[in-house]
């Protein structure tokens, strides 16, 4: 159960160092403070190499951080790591499911690796809300681009999480599928579920989400609701935002 907390996802001076092969260090996470408040769909903009996917791997416990604090549902990483995974469910670039497997057999095996009984699992209702269910026992290698990007989404939710986390959903993907991708993503926060979206398209961020980070070369330029983003730049657009911050 997620303790009460004002915050979804609570970062404090979070620092992420990497060594290249010849033990240089690439500063990777600088003093990363992020809050993320329940309920919001939070979008996490930046270019490739970034740092937005090693916020990502922290976590989903991929990734130790150097230092800092991180809280996932009130729960303490360090402290309290199970719990707190428990809160999250994490969507990867990359699919990483059999494609001998249907999409009811992959949910069920997911349910099982989180020991949710039988009686408990609702692998028919999650493959209906992502409109898959027609498809339950079809071989996912049959499946189309943007039903393996919804099984994806199906997959990282069968423990019922409160935090959805999709990382670069529809990088690669075209611009028919990213739309109806879009539709699958704003239900999901009606369901009340906190979202965090990472992306590097711009226009998707300011579609999607009512809270925008801006981050760059590992630190946090900017975290504000979108609201108050446009009005603040007399409702420039936030590709105009975006270039400005990520270039001065």
């Amino acid at each position: 159960m997620e303790k009460k907390n004002k915050y979804a996802i609570d970062i404090k001076k979070l620092n992420k160092t990497f060594s290249t092969k010849k033990n240089e260090k690439i500063l990777a996470l600088i003093d990363v403070n992020l809050k993320i408040p329940k309920g919001s769909l939070f979008g996490l903009l930046g270019l490739n190499g970034a740092g937005k996917s090693t916020i990502i791997n922290v976590l989903a416990g991929l990734c130790l951080k150097d230092t800092g604090s991180v809280e996932i549902g009130g729960y303490n990483i360090d402290k309290n790591r199970k719990q707190a995974s428990c809160q999250i469910g994490i969507v990867p670039q990359e699919l990483n499911f059999d494609p001998f497997f249907t999409p009811k057999e992959i949910l069920e095996l997911q349910a099982g690796l989180y020991g949710i009984k039988k009686k408990y699992r609702k692998t028919m209702e999650i493959l209906k809300d992502l409109d898959l269910h027609n498809k339950a026992n079809s071989y996912t290698r049959s499946l189309s681009g943007g039903m393996k990007r919804r099984l994806m989404i199906a997959k990282a939710l069968v423990h019922n999480p409160s935090i959805l986390v999709l990382d670069e959903p529809t990088a690669g993907v075209d611009v028919t599928l990213r739309q109806q991708l879009w539709k699958y993503i704003k239900n999901l926060q009606s369901k009340k579920k906190t979202i965090l979206l990472t992306t590097h398209y711009i226009e998707e961020a300011e579609k999607l989400c009512d809270r925008i980070c801006i981050v760059a070369n590992g630190r946090i330029l900017l975290s504000e609701t979108k609201k108050k983003i446009m009005k603040s730049t007399k409702n420039q657009k936030l590709e105009d935002t975006f270039i400005k911050l990520t270039k001065s």
